[in-house]
């Protein structure tokens, strides 16, 4: 559970960092941020149903993980192109700083789950 909380802390912090620091952005910066935060936040809950709940857990962990992906990249196109030129750089850049950091975090909990003895 901390792992899940921990990702929802981040992704606030991430959004209301986006908020005070992209100035005249502030709206595509945001965009970005709660898109990071809002699916990084669905994949960490999947994936702690996917490892908890199925007789497969690895194959399981893995649907969730490659579709959350899929879906983040679709999500990024679908907002860089309504956001466009004026916002496209805070955009992008408020989504992958948190990204790559709330990947972190999915790495952390899968890995947590190794040490327990659950099967991942």
């Amino acid at each position: 559970m901390k792992h899940q909380v921990g990702t929802a802390v981040a992704a606030l912090g991430f959004v209301l960092a986006a908020s005070f620091l992209a100035g005249d952005q502030r709206a595509a910066a945001v965009l970005g941020a709660s898109i990071a935060g809002w699916t990084a936040l669905v994949s960490i809950l999947a994936l702690g149903w996917a490892l908890r709940s199925t007789r497969n857990p690895t194959r399981y962990a893995l649907v969730v993980m490659g579709s959350l992906f899929m879906v983040r990249i679709v999500l990024v196109g679908i907002g860089t192109v309504l956001v466009g030129r004026a916002g496209a750089v805070a955009y992008v850049v408020a989504f992958f700083v948190p990204y790559f950091a709330l990947a972190a975090f999915e790495g952390a909990y899968v890995h947590s789950l190794r040490r327990s003895g659950t099967p991942a």
